[in-house]
């Protein structure tokens, strides 16, 4: 497909639509992925814990461990939960399970067919530990070239075309392997016109080293997106210097309401931390650079499992938003009109 072609439209798992047609849009989810490390594949295969409402609290503050959990591998599932976003206003989704992670580009077309949802697909690859052996020995032109045809041809050895770059996984320290793939990432931008996502680890001073390196290299952050902010960055002095770079700055753990959380040692805010951090961003002028979602991608935040789902955003934080001052221009600007820019291809 030719640069001409895709420049000012974005690309869904069904093809090319304008961005006008976009909607109301969750920036980082994961309709379909297998988020169990490699290294605990083997076990996972055997695991037979169902979860259930009796066990999901328990799994989800992570009492109880359960490999299952992080499978969502149910089309079924996935359609009915997407049924339910989209009757609470939702239009869109940005699925961005990227290499290692088990990336199904025809699930996610079956979805989108089902439903009538908007689904873009991420290209690239997650962090380090989910990387397939033969990443060690590929170059930053070698990651470019096969996130240029991702977007361009298809990916995952379909025809089936990526409409933005990422999630691209970084851990903290940064692995030169991931380095690699961050500056093919950038390569490949350049030559796409296509937006990125980034996983920073989880220092958090990791969002800015990452903005700090992408500058070095001569590139513009105004379309990189750095995700998972709200595990991430706890200061508005952070947060504040993390806005002045440029990059888009994503709050992307809506629904996720308790302290614990399991991955890592830290106190996690609820939705009301989140909402208080985006509201000092746009109080400081930083509308154009705020994204907001879920990032689900285990079985219990779905609705079937005692979870929120994907309707959660529509449903609950945007009246919450309403309610508490924000006005409706600044919830479209941030569901609606960002995302729309973002995904068009310049």
């Amino acid at each position: 497909m030719s640069t001409e072609s895709r420049k000012g439209k974005i690309q869904t798992v069904l093809g090319l639509i304008e961005p006008s047609k976009l909607g109301s849009t969750l920036m980082h989810e994961h309709l379909l992925i297998d988020l169990v490390p490699p290294r605990l594949a083997e076990d996972a295969d055997h695991d037979e814990v169902e979860i259930d409402l009796c066990n999901c609290w328990k799994i989800t503050y992570g009492q109880q461990p359960s490999l299952k959990n992080y499978r969502l591998d149910q089309t079924d599932v996935a359609i009915e939960e997407v049924q339910e976003m989209m009757s609470a206003g939702g239009r869109s989704i940005v699925d961005l399970t990227t290499g290692g992670l088990k990336p199904n580009p025809d699930g996610l077309a079956a979805i989108s067919r089902a439903t009538g949802v908007h689904i873009v697909m991420g290209c690239g690859h997650y962090v380090h530990e989910f990387h397939l052996p033969a990443n060690a020995k590929k170059s930053v032109d070698d990651f470019a070239s096969e996130m240029i045809h991702q977007l361009t041809e298809g990916a995952w050895e379909t025809s089936i075309r990526a409409g933005i770059i990422g999630e691209i996984g970084c851990q903290s320290p940064w692995t030169d392997q991931e380095k690699r793939v961050v500056r093919g990432a950038l390569i490949a931008q350049q030559e796409t016109g296509a937006a990125m996502n980034l996983h920073p680890g989880r220092h958090p001073d990791q969002p800015k080293e990452l903005v700090d390196a992408i500058r070095q290299m001569g590139y513009t952050t105004e379309r990189v997106i750095i995700s998972h902010i709200d595990r991430t960055i706890f200061d508005e002095n952070r947060l504040f210097e993390l806005a002045d770079s440029g990059c888009v700055i994503e709050f992307d753990l809506f629904g996720w309401e308790q302290s614990a959380y399991p991955m890592s040692d830290i106190d996690m805010p609820n939705d009301a931390g989140r909402l208080r951090m985006v509201r000092a961003l746009l109080d400081r002028g930083h509308a154009e650079q705020i994204l907001i979602s879920h990032d689900i991608c285990t079985r219990t935040r779905l609705g079937r499992y005692g979870g929120h789902g994907y309707q959660h955003i529509f449903a609950n934080v945007v009246p919450r938003m309403l309610r508490r001052g924000f006005t409706q221009a600044e919830v479209d600007q941030i569901l609606v009109t960002n995302p729309a820019r973002l995904l068009t291809f310049i």
